[in-house]
């Protein structure tokens, strides 16, 4: 016994490489010559048109505030496929500092927190078009575990159950078993990721739309860190569909995945298998499973955006959103004149503090009290003082402005 556990600390302080082929990994794109090709690419352009069109039916200041409500609901989807359920309005308290005094909840509010920070950064442009990039994946993971709580950093050793501590942006040191599948060894990591970024960072804008998938599965194969591969996955995915569709970040892949996760995640066990015969591509996975999982990514993109543009219609959401604030106004919760401000930013994006009092036929100081009102509640936003007026979309809101896009 003493001389098993010798033996493994010994391989994990050399990260031994056991050699495993490259061609193990293979295939890593859906082929010319297959049988699939045609539906995926008409699939692919699909996706094209449906994510241009829905961008340009939404006011740029619209964009971007539902793009800030989009990543906490990114946040909240990617985190409950791993079992993890931290709802949006304590993720909202917790992008606030305002922290559960329950130790579990708090961490899973810091979790979320650096979930957020993570995207944002990757919306903002910190990837560009290098997500599929070695040094990319590693510094998501670097960035996201840098922010964990310690308690969240700490897993069990498969055999012999002791604790491991995950280190951010490094690859793992021992050797892993995810289902049925034996990841690569860890001195073949670099190996294989190398073989990974040369093949997905080449693509042209059509082939890395139909490469989507295959990356996706083939990183969570290749299993580069002890933990936190399925967040890095889906980060990887949102920076790509990002930079290829210029999506803006206003609709997400991994609700679509919660949403339907046994089987996202049965996609991804069948892409784990050999292949079956010679009908089933030349690689030594399975072609014809990636390509059912590339035909469920691109059409979950497509459900997603359908969705999300069946919810941002102008006047079903002007309708929620009024009716909501006339209510509000009822109980005596929001000042009368609150509805007029939010049908003229409904309306035009975006207005400037200056307007409200002409819009209103007030004074300026009654115009800035109901814009601090307004603001206070999370219902208004601007960049900075002097900066136009947004609509927010706050959590404690959205089962009534955006029905069905969070529990």
């Amino acid at each position: 016994m003493k001389n098993k556990k010798a033996d493994k600390r010994s391989d994990i302080l050399t990260a031994v490489d056991k050699g495993e082929s490259l061609l193990t990994m293979e295939p890593l794109l859906i082929s010319e010559g297959s049988i699939y090709r045609k539906e995926l690419m008409d699939l692919s352009v699909e996706l094209v048109a449906k994510s241009a069109g829905f961008k340009r039916s939404l006011p740029l200041a619209i964009q971007t505030s539902l793009a800030t409500m989009v990543r906490a609901m990114n946040c909240y989807y990617s985190n409950l496929i791993e079992g993890h359920d931290t709802h949006p309005i304590a993720i909202e308290q917790a992008l606030q500092g305002n922290y559960s005094s329950n130790i579990k909840k708090r961490n899973l509010q810091l979790e979320a927190k650096a979930h957020i920070i993570v995207q944002q950064w990757i919306d903002n442009g910190g990837i560009n078009n290098k997500f599929f990039s070695r040094d990319a994946i590693c510094e998501i993971h670097q960035r996201f575990c840098s922010l964990l709580p310690d308690d969240l950093l700490w897993i069990d050793e498969i055999d012999s159950k002791e604790k491991m501590k995950v280190i951010p942006g490094e690859f793992r040191l021992c050797n892993v078993v995810v289902g049925n599948h034996i990841a690569v060894s860890p001195g073949a990591l670099p190996r294989f990721l190398s073989r990974f970024e040369s093949v997905y960072s080449k693509l042209g804008k059509a082939e890395t739309l139909l490469a989507l998938a295959a990356a996706h599965h083939r990183l969570l194969w290749i299993h580069p860190f002890l933990d936190g591969n399925g967040r890095v996955a889906r980060l990887m995915s949102h920076a790509a569909t990002l930079n290829v569709l210029d999506t803006g970040g206003i609709w997400s892949i991994a609700r679509g995945f919660a949403r339907n996760v046994s089987e996202y995640k049965q996609h991804l066990a069948n892409c784990d298998l050999p292949r079956r015969n010679d009908l089933d591509g030349r690689g030594n996975l399975s072609e014809e499973a990636l390509a059912n999982f590339t035909r469920f990514f691109l059409e979950t993109c497509i459900d997603q955006i359908n969705f999300m543009e069946k919810l941002m219609q102008p006047d079903l959401l002007r309708i929620r959103i009024l009716t909501w604030a006339a209510e509000e106004i009822q109980l005596g919760k929001l000042p009368q004149q609150a509805v007029q401000i939010l049908e003229a930013i409904l309306y035009r994006g975006e207005i400037s503090r200056g307007e409200i009092s002409s819009i209103l036929n007030v004074t300026d100081r009654h115009a800035r009290r109901l814009i601090s009102t307004l603001t206070e509640k999370g219902i208004l936003i601007s960049d900075s003082p002097r900066a136009p007026l947004k609509l927010a979309f706050p959590a404690t809101l959205v089962d009534r402005w955006m029905p069905g896009l969070i529990p």
